[in-house]
């Protein structure tokens, strides 16, 4: 589904899309409309702006926000002219599992648009640079400071698994995982305090890198 309150950009992205050979289920100008339509049928993808009227300020994040918490499975592709800080991490909760956010300008190159859309789409994560670089603008320490299995684990927290489900995958205990899970947060430079999940910036300074 689109929700674009641009009527040319939402046919030219109607176009792209369909030409890749994706189905679009509802192609829709406001947030209101977009959440009726996402009750009636169930997408895969949600394509969605972040302004949109009536007062074009942030009824797309909000009607975003709305769809990852009563429809989780739907994946959700933000796009925006500007880093909404605030409800981006937000949009990422607990995971960043079927979410991405791309600024506007990325949509012109279309082979990243594209990428973007089937990440989302398979359930992984897609995340302008920019966004990453915004959202972490705070000292960089680098994932190549991470050892060989702090990097697997890191790896597959990307993909939105469980500790559980990432022991079972590495065939370790969940006990290990979760000690190299708190190395990651430490030598990532990840304190438990500023209101952030600290999961999810792992997850983005994974992306990041």
């Amino acid at each position: 589904m689109l929700a674009e309150d641009s009527a040319l950009l939402r046919v030219g992205l109607e176009r792209l899309v369909t030409d890749e050979g994706h189905e679009v289920v509802a192609s829709v100008g406001t947030a209101d409309e977009l959440l009726v339509a996402v009750a009636r049928d169930r997408p895969d993808v949600v394509v969605v702006d972040v302004r949109m009227p009536p007062t074009h300020t942030d009824e797309g994040l909000r009607a975003a926000l709305r769809i990852r918490a009563e429809w989780p499975d739907v994946g959700v592709l933000v796009l925006s002219q500007y880093v909404e800080k605030r409800y981006a991490t937000e949009l990422l909760g607990r995971t960043a599992s079927g979410i991405g956010y791309l600024l506007k300008d990325r949509v012109v190159r279309v082979e990243e648009f594209l990428d973007a859309l089937a990440r989302v789409g398979e359930g992984r994560a897609a995340f302008d640079p920019e966004v990453v670089r915004q959202l972490l603008a705070r000292p960089a320490y680098p994932v190549s400071a991470l050892t060989v299995r702090e990097r697997e684990v890191l790896a597959r927290m990307a993909q939105g698994q469980t500790n559980g489900r990432i022991g079972t995958e590495l065939s370790i205990s969940q006990s290990a995982v979760e000690k190299h899970v708190n190395a990651i947060f430490e030598k990532l430079g990840l304190s438990a305090e500023g209101g952030y999940s600290r999961r999810v910036l792992a997850v983005l300074r994974h992306l990041g890198a």
